[in-house]
C-alpha cells in the first residue's frame, strides 16, 4: 500500500503547488487588473505582460516555470528515501502542469501552461529542457508569436525525448502535455491562421485592429458604379 500511497501523495501535492495561479496573485500584489479581465484573459506572463508591467511578467513567469520544477526537483533528491523514483517524477511533473491548467484555488480556470511545463521538463532533463528553450527563443525571436514558440517546442519535446534519450515513463508524460498544450492553444491557432493573433508586447486590440486592416486591404473593391 505505501508503494501506491507515496507516489499518489506526492502527485497530489505537486497538483496543489500548480494550482497557484502567479499570475491572478502577483498582478493582486502590485495592484495591477486581474490578467483574466484583459488582453487573452489567460492567466500567464504573455497576458500579464499586456498589462505594461514587465516587472509582473517576469515575476509570473518565474514562479509559474518553479512550480514545475520545485516538485520534481524535490522526488528527485529526497524521493528514494521513500521508495519514489522515475516514474513518480514524472507523475509529479504532470500534475504540477494539471494544477496550473485546471487550479483548484482558481474554480479550475487556468492559464495555458508553458511556464510550468517548461519547468516541469528542465527538472525532468535539463538538457531537454534547455533545447525547448532554444527552439521557443528561436521561433519567438523570427515570428514574434509566443504562442506559435510554444506549439512549436511542444511539440518538439516528446520527439527530442524518444530520439535521444529512448523511450520511458517520461516520453507518455511529455506526449500528453504537448497535446493539451497545442489544445489549449487552439484559439491562437485560430487567430495565427486569421492573422489577428497578439505578437508578443503587442496589446490584443492592436492585433484585432491590424487584423481588420488587413481584411479591408485584402477585401475585393465594387465595380458597379454609384448613380449620378
Amino acid at each position: 500500500m505505501q508503494e501506491a500511497l507515496f507516489p499518489l501523495l506526492a502527485g497530489l501535492a505537486a497538483y496543489l503547488i500548480g494550482s497557484l495561479s502567479f499570475a491572478v496573485i502577483i498582478s493582486h500584489l502590485m495592484g495591477l487588473s486581474d490578467p483574466r479581465s484583459y488582453g487573452s484573459g489567460n492567466p500567464g506572463a504573455t497576458n500579464v505582460l499586456r498589462s505594461g508591467n514587465r516587472k509582473a511578467a517576469i515575476l509570473t513567469l518565474v514562479f509559474d516555470a518553479l512550480k514545475g520544477v520545485v516538485p520534481v526537483l524535490l522526488v528527485k533528491f529526497y524521493g528514494e528515501r521513500v521508495g519514489l523514483g522515475e516514474g513518480t517524477q514524472a507523475l509529479v511533473a504532470l500534475t504540477a502542469f494539471l494544477g496550473h491548467l485546471w487550479p483548484v484555488f482558481f474554480k479550475f480556470m487556468g492559464g495555458k501552461g508553458v511556464a510550468t511545463a517548461a519547468g516541469a521538463i528542465l527538472a525532468l532533463n535539463w538538457m531537454l529542457g534547455l533545447m525547448m528553450l532554444v527552439v521557443w527563443l528561436a521561433v519567438a525571436f523570427f515570428t514574434r508569436y509566443s504562442s506559435l514558440a510554444a506549439i512549436v517546442a511542444a511539440a518538439f519535446a516528446p520527439i527530442a525525448q524518444a530520439m535521444i534519450w529512448g523511450a520511458g515513463a517520461e516520453v507518455g508524460v511529455l506526449v500528453l502535455m504537448s497535446l493539451l498544450l497545442i489544445w489549449r492553444h487552439a484559439g491562437n491557432i485560430r487567430k495565427l491562421m486569421a492573422g489577428t493573433e497578439s505578437k508578443i508586447g503587442q496589446k490584443a486590440g492592436a492585433a484585432g485592429a491590424a487584423g481588420t486592416a488587413a481584411a479591408v486591404t485584402r477585401a475585393p473593391k465594387s465595380t458597379k458604379k454609384g448613380k449620378h
